[in-house]
């Protein structure tokens, strides 16, 4: 069984970024192969809502200790749209351009022919 992080094990917050004042409202984690994924809304002290997508690899350093390669980017609010109109313009492109991309979201012929074995 793959060994992913805990979320208290992760340190999401890089050290020269200040977490005062910073209320996380929501998170999502989603775990994919190797790499697991952090969706956090978090508010500022003014109210405003904002995204923190964070990546996270487990590696192995030359100590021969694990840690967590973390990679991340905040979106603000007034550029969820434009973010989101990329993002799904982007994936869009991959389907119909990969020639064996596999679109796990839609339903495979093997999932609809489900018999009781």
């Amino acid at each position: 069984m793959e060994d992913y992080p805990r979320r208290d094990e992760m340190n999401t917050y890089d050290d020269s970024y200040s977490q005062e004042g910073r209320e996380e409202l929501f998170s999502k984690i989603v775990r994919a192969g190797k790499r697991t994924y952090f969706f956090d809304v978090k508010s500022t002290r003014r109210g405003d809502y904002y995204l923190t997508l964070t990546e996270s690899k487990k590696r192995l350093g030359r100590d021969g200790k694990f840690h967590y390669e973390k990679h991340k980017i905040f979106l603000y609010r007034e550029d969820f749209e434009k973010f989101y109109e990329g993002l799904n313009e982007t994936v869009e492109y991959i389907r119909a351009n990969q020639p064996d991309f596999t679109d796990y979201s839609k339903p495979t012929d093997i999932d609809s022919n489900e018999s009781d074995y």
